[in-house]
């Protein structure tokens, strides 16, 4: 049966993505000074106020008002008239340190026995729909505000953008779960004043039809996707009509209020708990970033054309408590064979997950705009302040569930054969 199905995303300079990059980006300066460190940060941002709260235990501090004030030059957030600029809005910190009776209650004598850092469920998911096993919606949309940010940030077209941004695309799906058209796309985009609000709308439906999207679908790297652009592709834009006021002056921004555009854009399920902000000890994170891995391997290696892991854990408990996979009728293979092998090859609990993905790194910023999965695993070289304003230079795995490096035990396990499933 056809159908239509959607998936949103957001810009950079969106008031909770800013709060989940300056989230991340104070744990990662944490990690880049003490890679043991535990940190549960939280932001809110609003008309010329941060706020940051949260718990860390660590034997370093950072200077955490300067790094929010980066974020928001990094972003843009630099005149007057956005009513929240990066030079004088204020910065509270109410940071405090972390409850000594949930330390004792994960910490062991082996860090192979450390427990997760509380009770939750976590989900990873994987689809052969794109190169990189992720919904077709959710990367067309992210890939519209990564353009308009890079124009904008450009200087040389539609010099009238702000930083605030919202995307959404509806695909149509055929009977054979194909997508074959894009139904719809809405683009919302903040604006500086223009003279009539009759002009400034007609310019900005001109400017996103002839600038942007022919520069969204000469760009996107997704196979055989220009196709789906049609004369048919209805278009929602600025569908209020003004949206000057934007950013944290007209949306109060707090952490974690994105999650599932930071993961699978509403397809598969997903757990509840928020990423930002958290180090690798909760699993919130790092349990979805693990199944993420187990999914995205169990596809490529010709398990599944879609697969679905859940992952159950206890607090100050290393083992998981449960395992559910799901491959909506895409396989050959049981389920419960599927999950019993999963326990064979992979190693769930909290202390070889971060050793396995390498998440003791200062790697968390790069993950908090634009989604946490789906992203090509690279390194890079990173810098880092510490409280005393000393410089450190650190080469950072960025992304490295997303590697595809367990195809060949998968295979051998499971004794596939190529398209064997298929």
């Amino acid at each position: 049966m056809a159908y239509l199905f959607t998936s949103e995303s957001v810009s950079e300079g969106h008031p909770d993505k800013i709060s989940d990059q300056i989230s991340d980006s104070i744990l990662d300066h944490f990690l880049a000074c003490d890679p043991d460190a535990k940190v549960a940060i939280e932001t809110l941002v609003t008309t010329g106020q941060i706020i940051l709260a949260g718990e860390v235990n660590s034997k370093t501090w950072v200077n955490v008002q300067k790094i929010a004030r980066d974020i928001l030059r990094k972003i843009g957030y630099t005149k007057n008239e956005y009513r929240f600029n990066a030079d004088s809005c204020g910065v509270l910190s109410s940071i405090q340190e972390q409850s000594l009776d949930l330390l004792e209650g994960i910490q062991r004598s082996k860090k192979e026995e450390q427990g997760s850092g509380d009770q939750g469920i976590i989900f990873g998911y994987a689809v052969k729909e794109t190169e990189n096993y992720m919904p077709l919606s959710l990367e067309i949309s992210h890939h519209i505000l990564r353009e308009l940010s890079q124009i904008r940030n450009e200087g040389e077209k539609m010099t009238y953008l702000r930083p605030d941004a919202k995307s959404q695309v509806t695909l149509e799906y055929s009977d054979a779960n194909d997508p074959v058209h894009i139904h719809a796309i809405v683009i919302s985009t903040q604006h500086d004043e223009f003279d009539t609000k009759k002009k400034m709308h007609q310019r900005i439906v001109h400017d996103v039809k002839n600038i942007l999207i022919p520069r969204v679908i000469n760009n996107i790297k997704i196979k055989n996707v220009k196709k789906l652009f049609t004369d048919r592709t209805k278009y929602y834009i600025n569908s209020t009509g003004k949206f000057v006021t934007g950013g944290p002056h007209g949306d109060t921004g707090l952490t974690g209020r994105k999650i599932i555009m930071d993961t699978y854009g509403g397809r598969g399920s997903h757990g509840g708990g928020a990423f930002s902000g958290k180090d690798p000890s909760k699993m919130d994170r790092s349990g979805a970033y693990a199944a993420r891995h187990i999914a995205k391997n169990l596809v490529a290696a010709g398990i599944s054309n879609e697969l679905l892991i859940q992952i159950s854990y206890a607090a100050g408990i290393a083992e998981p408590i449960g395992i559910f996979v799901n491959t909506y009728g895409k396989s050959k293979i049981d389920h419960e064979n599927i999950a019993l092998n999963i326990k064979k090859i992979f190693d769930l609990r909290p202390y070889a997950i971060e050793k396995r993905l390498k998440l003791r790194q200062p790697m968390y910023e790069e993950t908090s705009v634009y989604g946490h999965m789906g992203k090509t695993p690279k390194k890079v070289y990173k810098s880092f302040l510490d409280i005393e304003g000393n410089q450190k230079e650190q080469e950072v795995e960025l992304f490295t569930w997303e590697k595809l490096d367990y195809l060949s035990v998968i295979k051998d396990i499971f004794n596939i054969s190529k398209n064997r499933y298929f």
